[in-house]
């Protein structure tokens, strides 16, 4: 008798079994996804087997169009097509189609693209990972970004290479510093990532819901209350989050809200986890309550799971007796795709039970093609701008310039006593550590052929330093010290030394949590032998999440910290000019930094925001105890002053809560869109380096629900080359929804009281305001009865 490779599966250990069917559809995948131009060949509208389908029609709706081909469609031709890697259907001359691409940084290695071994798209351009683009809190850099890798997606997608559905951004708040994946997410704030989010898609999209079509099909993922992959044995795969709604309405979901709602984001993706005892991708709270009937994702829009996610709800989420009612709950919930091929495996034996029904099946594949209809997969490439795209618009001098840019402006200086940037003097420098000459590395993960990758090593020569390299020891080596006398006796020649060290995928990355937040191997050991020398001492740290800094921070011999993330293809060249002073460092910590005992106080599983007895608190907003860096840290190579710039004028101010409603329902599409004030800020450079400033303004008071937060973020931005003695206005928008609170429902409120907003992380400039009248909720939330 033969099994289906997933029945075989489950009598596999767990490990084994998930790494398995990653692999199988991972090779499935790849068979459809490099079959290059017959991949992603397109519909004959003109003399195929469609031409007088509706679906070619370019008068009618998108809609309309895909359902008229969906009616065509056997109930085997549905079930076959339920899967990422869609067959589609020869009959009708519909080609097949990888649904999944990659791009989160630039065009990405995945099964939907595929990169020339040399030659014309042989790379894509490589941007630093989001964690240090977020750092930058620079919006319109971030749409510049999308805007860049989508010219340069449609240009794969015109020369057969890649799809036009791209499954990024990762926009899961970094919550716990332990999650291997955090270095794919701008950062730990809710209203940062959904400043962030909104400029991603609309730059990849090619605007908010554009017509007549989308650039490309952007998907924001993991959806919902995903931040842990595999720490202490507990996976993903299985895990259940348990979430209160107040979290999920508050932290967790804010992000996808402005991705769907306001971005308009025209595909998501449900996650591994299950969300209070139902997996993500077979609940209907989440995929229908909130994303379609709160949040308005409609029927040109769709989910697919992450990969193997419908299979995991059978098992280990262990959520239904047999795979048939797995396949079928993903699909009732609202999964549109299965990323695997569970889907279209088990959906036949489903629909021949009655477990599910044909118009079950054409409803997703509709929102499926829809969304292609809007991509103009139908229409005539003439009349299609963006079919015109090739390969002269991919690593263009702009896009090269932009990640350079993306680069400097995300590095974070976290400590520096003076010693940068290095004075004309030190021209011999000895250069220490796994990072030093790293080159892929600075990729992260999720990341295509870059057109070149500048190492720390490169960049030092080419930045005119006479180099010493060392390579010293490696990221997580632990007994063996032989390379030590080899760095310290560079260091002894050397005008100044760098140490080039921190984490890399071997122990952070996806399915790999880190089990502490303290410096891995023995890194800090040869630092301290480099200490010793007593030459000047940088310490470059990289990598995605933060590392306790404390014994760094702590050391007079340590003369400057600087962190760059996952820097992209022109890192070592943006870290040198930030070390010569040829760019001024100006981005600012979007984590917290934590000491080493936060890993012993609360274990990843705990979903849970506020302290407690068992939590010290998440994030900046609820940690209750003192960071080595605090969120938003980042020092400067001059000095500024603030001041206010108009309004407020006076010492107080005092809002109506009932006058900012009511003016709201009037000028913005939602009440946490409506405005409650924007506050000026006249920034001056009070010194002799022009640099960028990052204005950060957070709100705290003792206003809602007990316990508040320490104080939170409502607004930023960021205010470039400012130049000596010279002054501009940074202009801080705060909403409504950025001042309010969720109750114990998830719905959020305006709340009366006293509040207080501060400029910058030291409280720069204060303002007190008070909001009058009563309590208003803003934002309703769903009751989940089903959980």
């Amino acid at each position: 008798m033969e099994f289906p490779i997933d029945t075989l599966l489950n009598y596999l250990p767990l490990w084994i079994a998930n790494a398995m069917r990653r692999l199988s559809t991972l090779l499935i995948a790849f068979a459809v996804g490099t079959t290059s131009v017959k991949a992603y060949g397109f519909p004959d509208c003109v003399n195929g087997p469609l031409a007088n389908n509706t679906v070619c029609d370019t008068s009618k709706d998108a809609i309309t169009r895909a359902r008229a081909l969906i009616d065509l469609w056997t109930d085997e031709e549905l079930t076959n097509n339920t899967v990422n890697a869609s067959p589609g259907v020869s009959r009708l001359g519909l080609p097949a189609y990888n649904w999944w691409s990659e791009g989160l940084h630039g065009v990405a290695q995945s099964p939907g693209v595929t990169f020339a071994p040399s030659g014309d798209f042989s790379h894509a351009s490589s941007f630093p990972q989001p964690i240090l683009m977020g750092a930058a809190f620079d919006d319109p850099l971030i749409q510049a970004v999308a805007t860049i890798v989508s010219t340069e997606a449609r240009a794969f997608n015109n020369a057969g290479r890649a799809g036009l559905d791209y499954w990024t951004p990762n926009i899961n708040p970094f919550k716990d510093p332990r999650w291997g994946r955090g270095q794919e997410t701008p950062g730990e704030d809710p209203l940062h990532l959904q400043q962030y989010v909104y400029n991603l898609i609309v730059g990849l999209q090619g605007g908010v819901d554009p017509k007549p079509y989308f650039k490309i099909v952007a998907d924001c993922k993991h959806y919902a209350a995903y931040d842990l992959d595999n720490w202490e044995g507990i996976q993903r795969y299985g895990f259940d989050a348990q979430v209160t709604q107040q979290d999920l309405s508050e932290y967790y979901l804010p992000p996808f809200q402005t991705c769907v709602r306001d971005a308009k984001v025209a595909s998501v993706m449900c996650s591994y986890n299950a969300v209070n005892g139902i997996p993500s991708c077979a609940n209907s709270f989440l995929l229908q309550d909130i994303l379609r009937d709160t949040w308005g994702f409609t029927d040109d829009r769709w989910v697919t799971s992450d990969c193997d996610a419908v299979q995991n709800i059978y098992t280990p989420h262990n959520y239904t007796d047999d795979p048939a009612q797995a396949a079928a709950d993903a699909l009732l919930a609202g999964t549109d795709i299965d990323c695997g091929t569970f889907s279209s495996t088990y959906l036949p034996d489903a629909l021949a039970r009655g477990i599910i029904n044909s118009t079950d099946l054409k409803r997703a594949a509709s929102r499926q093609y829809a969304s292609l209809v809007r991509l103009g997969y139908f229409d005539p490439p003439e009349s299609q701008p963006y079919r015109q795209l090739g390969w002269s618009d991919v690593n263009t001098p702009e896009a090269q310039q932009l990640a350079h840019t993306a680069a400097v402006e995300g590095m974070v200086l976290l400590k520096n006593d003076g010693v940068l940037p290095f004075s004309k003097g030190i021209r011999r420098l000895a250069l220490i550590g796994p990072w030093a000459n790293a080159t892929q590395l600075m990729q992260g993960n999720y990341f295509g052929v870059a057109p070149f990758l500048i190492s720390p090593l490169l960049g030092a020569q080419q930045a005119g330093f006479d180099v010493e390299y060392v390579f010293g020891t490696n990221v997580t080596t632990r007994n063996d010290t032989s390379g030590f006398p080899a760095a310290v006796a560079a260091a002894k020649r050397a005008d100044a030394v760098i140490f080039a060290g921190g984490l890399d995928e071997t122990v952070e990355r996806e399915s790999v949590d880190r089990l502490n937040v303290t410096w891995p191997g023995n890194q800090l050991d040869l630092v301290a032998e480099l200490e010793s020398v007593g030459k000047p001492l940088v310490v470059a740290q990289f990598g995605g999440g933060q590392l306790d800094d404390t014994a760094l921070k702590n050391s007079r011999a340590v003369n400057a910290i600087i962190w760059g993330g996952y820097p992209g293809q022109s890192g070592g060249t943006a870290l040198f000019d930030i070390l010569t002073g040829k760019a001024a460092p100006a981005g600012r910590l979007p984590i917290t930094q934590y000491p080493a005992a936060y890993a012993d106080q609360v274990p990843m599983t705990d979903m849970t925001l506020r302290p407690s007895a068992t939590n010290p608190g998440r994030t900046y907003k609820w940690y209750t105890g003192a960071p080595v860096f605090e969120f938003g840290f980042g020092l400067h190579y001059t000095t500024f002053s603030f001041a206010w710039a108009g309004a407020p004028r006076t010492p107080t101010t005092s809002y109506s809560i009932a006058q900012l409603v009511s003016k709201g329902k009037q000028s913005a599409a939602f009440l946490d869109l409506a405005p409650l004030d924007t506050f000026g800020v006249r920034v001056t450079n009070t010194g002799k380096v022009t640099s960028d400033y990052v204005a950060l303004l957070f709100v705290s008071g003792s206003f809602g629900p007990a316990p508040h937060p320490n104080k939170q973020l409502v607004s930023y931005t960021r205010v470039h080359s400012l130049a000596p003695r010279k002054s501009t206005v940074a202009e801080l928008p705060v909403t409504l929804g950025a001042i309010a609170r969720a109750d114990e429902t998830g719905a959020k409120w305006v709340y009366p009281g006293t509040y207080t907003v501060a400029l910058d992380t030291t409280g720069e400039l204060k303002h007190t305001f008070t909001l009058t009248g009563q309590a208003t909720m803003i934002a309703d939330w769903p009751s989940d009865s089903r959980s």
